[in-house]
């Protein structure tokens, strides 16, 4: 027996990752860190080095020298990467930058040449690009009133009552050019690590979807209402537009600019002024599931809870327009009388915010829903067409509808 323990031991996943650890050198693993430094500084260079230089001229010396500055630093930077396939081009695309820089090329030269750059460093050196969830954007909009408002100003403008005593001016998030550059995934790296040389802290130490939810509000600034209507038109009317921007980390690495080289630049704005302040649109959830109204009717409780009754309402409307109608062809189709009950309860919902119905009045509501929502799931549900399936679904519906009419 005590050589079969030993033969296990030697087995074991914690000895075997022991010597895979011994084995395999550190050198082998890059840090996340500095791949993340080098893209954050390629995408400083691409979107600022426009101020530096034009037509050929310098127009700030200090900010050309912070262009020569950063792009060294990248060079530097990727030198001490662990070996790759990829890493001498990478290496050769930063002393191209380092070239064009010096001998003063266009913006639009240098910043394609950055941002090419910066996507094949991510390619190579993969780090974490999305949040792995839903961004918070109340929580968001909360901690950028309470950590950035000082410095970048309540509306994002930059002109905070901090602003002034700073020597490097803080970021304007209302500027639309710069915004047309900036995607959220760049904000959150600057959230993360700060700004070397400036007052931009880094907050690495708060949880990591909060300073996702940061990034969104930041990145949202730029952008009216107005157009994030005319985005949320475009979103749902636009089958191949949804195509393109299937998931949260398609949408956090798109800029403005990069989407409008395929659809313009008015419907750009407006496509991702909408998807900033509504990230849970790119959130798919499965053919025929309700998650998404689910989840927006308890967000509405819980700001109903809070005395937000116009908050509650939006998101009660969001429940409807963004988590059932999407299904609502097909739901009519196989039981229209279901599709009935459910549209009726999310109206009668609604009115009871407009009347200033309690939380637990709201959540019984929600309750009924809850139970309407399991009953069009199963009509929904693949194996819904068969016989015996339709049977049963109508069978619990009636048993339902007869226990509710007791009570």
């Amino acid at each position: 027996m005590r050589f079969l323990d030993v033969i296990r031991a030697l087995l074991s996943v914690r000895f075997l990752a022991t010597i895979v650890a011994l084995l395999v050198p550190t050198a082998a693993m890059a840090d996340p860190a500095d791949v993340q430094t080098a893209w954050r500084l390629l995408d400083y260079v691409a979107v600022d080095y426009g101020g530096a230089v034009e037509a050929g001229r310098i127009k700030s010396k200090s900010e050309y020298s912070e262009m020569n500055e950063f792009a060294a630093s990248v060079s530097t930077r990727l030198l001490s990467l662990p070996a790759k396939p990829e890493r001498q081009s990478l290496i050769q695309g930063a002393a191209n930058l380092q070239a064009l820089i010096g001998r003063k090329g266009s913006a639009e030269q240098v910043a394609t040449l950055a941002h090419g750059l910066a996507a094949d460093l991510l390619r190579a050196y993969p780090v974490p690009l999305a949040p792995d969830k839903v961004p918070d954007l109340a929580s968001g909009s909360a901690l950028f009133q309470q950590t950035c408002a000082a410095c970048h100003g309540m509306t994002g403008n930059g002109h905070g009552p901090d602003a002034a005593k700073l020597s490097t001016p803080p970021i304007a998030f209302t500027d639309v050019t710069r915004a047309r550059q900036r995607s959220v995934f760049a904000l959150y790296q600057v959230v993360t690590q700060g700004i070397d040389g400036t007052a931009m802290q880094s907050f690495a130490d708060l949880p990591n979807d909060q300073r996702w939810a940061a990034a969104f509000r930041a990145g949202s600034f730029a952008f009216t209402d107005e157009q994030a209507r005319e985005g949320a038109r475009l979103w749902k009317s636009d089958a191949a537009l949804r195509r393109r921007i299937p998931d949260l980390k398609t949408l956090v690495a798109l800029t403005p600019a990069a989407l409008a080289t395929s659809i313009g630049e008015a419907r750009a704005d407006a496509v991702l002024a909408f998807l900033r302040r509504h990230p849970d649109q790119v959130v798919q959830q499965a053919p025929g599931s309700l998650s998404l109204a689910r989840a927006k009717l308890a967000e509405s409780v819980a700001a109903a809870r809070r005395g937000n009754a116009h908050g509650a309402k939006e998101l009660a409307l969001s429940a409807y327009l963004d988590g059932f109608e999407p299904i609502e062809p097909t739901l009519t189709a196989r039981d229209a009388t279901l599709m009935g009950r459910i549209e009726g309860a999310m109206g009668e919902f609604r009115t009871a915010i407009d009347r200033g119905a309690s939380p637990e009045d709201l959540t019984e509501k929600v309750s009924v829903l809850d139970g309407l929502f399991d009953d069009a799931e199963a009509v929904l549900s693949p194996d819904a067409a068969t016989d015996a399936s339709t049977f049963l679904g109508a069978f619990t519906i009636l048993l339902r509808e007869g226990l509710e009419a007791l009570l």
